[in-house]
């Protein structure tokens, strides 16, 4: 369940009274389930609608209802021709509280259609809550919701919904059976850090089985429980991972993916060529990691591959604004999708003001690197039905110091493609090896201003004309003892003339060989107050939100620069446009 907290580890007092305020106990106790938090529900702020809905910097393209607050995708799914979309949604507001499962449905991932919610607090199991979760399809093609409900002693309870009527495409009317809570919190769990359950698979043996997120003190854990009939349930013996000074695991997230290619697998596959995913989403640094390792069936453990770091160090889908995801098996293209959810990180009452709050980031494809050590991801090929009027750049050289304009586009609803030719990586910045961990502070410090040797080059996205606002999208290449080191960053500290904004940089690593390769790409999303941009055809990922006050609408320009000592050459950069889906959000 993300609580609304901007990606990152800013939090700030203000943020902490719209959304949640944990109190914590002295202790914990060692036997039954402790409840070792509250929730304080803040209701004049969680029902203040906006009388004007400010659209100026609302997205085109994303997903994004037409008002208040949203936040993390809940049990994406296909059935029977359609795709479905849960989200968290405060129908009364703009900040995080009275929320429910809305519920819209697409043909396309594009073009939406809105629902009447699918789950709303209505039963003792979640009178207080109806939070995140997944959906299931079980064998008789029969789709079932798991969620985590909030009872009359803020335990945290996990819940069932079926459809109330098959025959129905959109699936429009859910009903929990009186069972429920079909998963309670038994002994030795913290029963206010238990939520989130992923989607069920089922491997060899008749079992189904499924994750809940907890933690005990600082130590995450991806708690297991096992069933027959999807009504009975048992926790295992042991935790399906843990990790020490993790923190709660939010949004845990569990499933497989192929060692070749990049067909997408149903949760249940198992067996030879084969690798599997556990993603977490980190309550205590409002980020996620993930790890690629072996799942072990019938002892039901998953040992992760040692390719990568097992805690905050390690691989992110995204370096930037994008929490609580979840992935899904769409059948229709074989395929895994990735949702994830970008918060604001304006301040509340700029919210309230507007009428809106939150986004899903562009749905994306992803699957295993050739390397088999990490994942890749690209937006999904759907996106490019609404590419309009566009541009291209070809062959055109960028020398140190130099910047050029992309004319020809409204680029404040673009899609951006551009491959760079790298030449003088003698001219490289020396790596220091104390920078391996922590590509993010290395970026602020090296920002897009500051002169390099190779880099930084890329683009001003949401510039203004005259360029005193602009959201740096760049790559920074060093020279390692025995390599070069790509650096991906996005720099939107001049993003914006208003004062007191948060502008947080972002950067990860790109694994390529620079110097075999010579060559490296970019792909950047802009809508309007996101930027979501794709590095090396997907292998890192960053997203940023801008609230720019001056490059809005028409008056956004888009630069290519380059700030270091060694020429790039620009071998082809293509801009669209891209149009408004005909339906959008709730």
């Amino acid at each position: 369940m993300g609580m609304g907290k901007p990606s990152g580890v800013w939090w700030t007092p203000w943020l902490a009274v719209v959304l949640v305020h944990w109190l914590l106990c002295a202790t914990e106790r060692r036997r039954g389930p402790v409840v070792e938090a509250s929730h304080e529900v803040f209701a004049s702020l969680q029902s203040v609608p906006a009388s004007v809905v400010d659209n100026r910097l609302r997205t085109g393209y994303h997903f994004q209802p037409p008002r208040n607050w949203i936040n993390d995708p809940n049990g994406p799914m296909y059935y029977n021709g359609v795709y479905h979309l849960f989200y968290q949604y405060n129908p009364n507001g703009s900040v995080w509280g009275h929320i429910v499962w809305a519920h819209s449905v697409s043909t396309d991932l594009v073009n939406w259609i809105a629902l009447e919610p699918a789950i709303r607090p209505s039963k003792p199991f979640d009178i207080n809550g109806c939070w995140s979760g997944s959906a299931t399809v079980l064998p008789g093609n029969r789709p079932v919701i798991f969620y985590t409900g909030i009872d009359p002693q803020q335990r945290q309870l996990q819940n069932v919904a079926y459809p109330k009527d098959l025959s129905d495409r959109y699936l429009r009317e859910w009903v929990k059976p009186d069972y429920n809570p079909a998963i309670a919190p038994g002994d030795g769990i913290n029963a206010s850090a238990f939520r989130d359950p992923t989607t069920a698979w089922r491997g060899p043996g008749s079992h189904w089985k499924l994750v809940v997120g907890s933690k005990w003190n600082r130590r995450g854990k991806a708690i297991l429980y096992r069933s027959r009939d999807f009504v009975h349930w048992v926790k295992a013996k042991h935790p399906l991972h843990t990790v020490k000074d993790t923190g709660m695991w939010e949004c845990p997230d569990f499933y497989p993916v192929a060692v070749k290619g990049r067909r997408g697998l149903d949760t249940s596959a198992y067996g030879d060529g084969v690798k599997h995913v556990l993603k977490v989403s980190l309550d205590l640094r409002r980020y996620e990691y993930y790890t690629l390792g072996k799942y072990y069936h019938y002892q039901d453990k998953y040992v992760p591959d040692n390719t990568s770091a097992d805690d905050h160090t390690g691989l992110r889908y995204d370096y930037g604004n994008f929490y609580a995801s979840k992935t899904f098996f769409d059948p229709k293209k074989q395929r895994r999708i990735l949702w994830g959810w970008a918060n604001e990180s304006d301040a509340k009452h700029v919210d309230i003001a507007k009428g809106w709050a939150g986004i899903q980031a562009v749905p994306r494809t992803i699957w295993l690197d050739s390397s088999g050590r990490q994942l890749v991801q690209w937006p999904i090929e759907e996106l490019e039905s609404l590419r309009g009027k566009h541009v291209v750049v070809e062959h055109k050289k960028v020398s140190g110091g130099d910047t050029f304009e992309v004319e020809g586009i409204n680029s404040s609803q673009a899609d951006v493609e551009v491959a760079f030719e790298v030449s003088g990586l003698e001219k490289a910045e020396a790596f220091d090896p104390s920078w391996a961990t922590d590509a993010e502070a290395l970026c602020g410090q090296k920002r897009a201003h500051v002169k390099g040797g190779v880099g930084p080059f890329g683009l001003l996205v949401l510039a203004s004309a005259n360029m005193e606002e602009k959201t740096a999208v760049f790559f920074r290449i060093f020279k390692a003892e025995h390599k070069h080191v790509v650096l991906m960053c996005h720099d939107p500290t001049r993003s914006s003339m208003r004062p007191n904004l948060y502008r947080p940089t972002f950067a990860g690593y790109v694994d390529v060989d620079i110097a075999k390769t010579g060559k490296i790409s970019l792909r950047s999303l802009i809508d309007h107050s996101v930027v979501e941009s794709f590095g090396a055809e997907g292998k890192t990922c960053i997203t940023s939100r801008v609230y720019p006050s001056l490059a809005i609408g028409k008056d956004a320009h888009l630069f290519v620069f380059n700030n270091g000592l060694a020429d790039v050459k620009v071998s082809e950069l293509k801009a669209w446009e891209i149009r408004r889906p005909l339906m959008n959000g709730a």
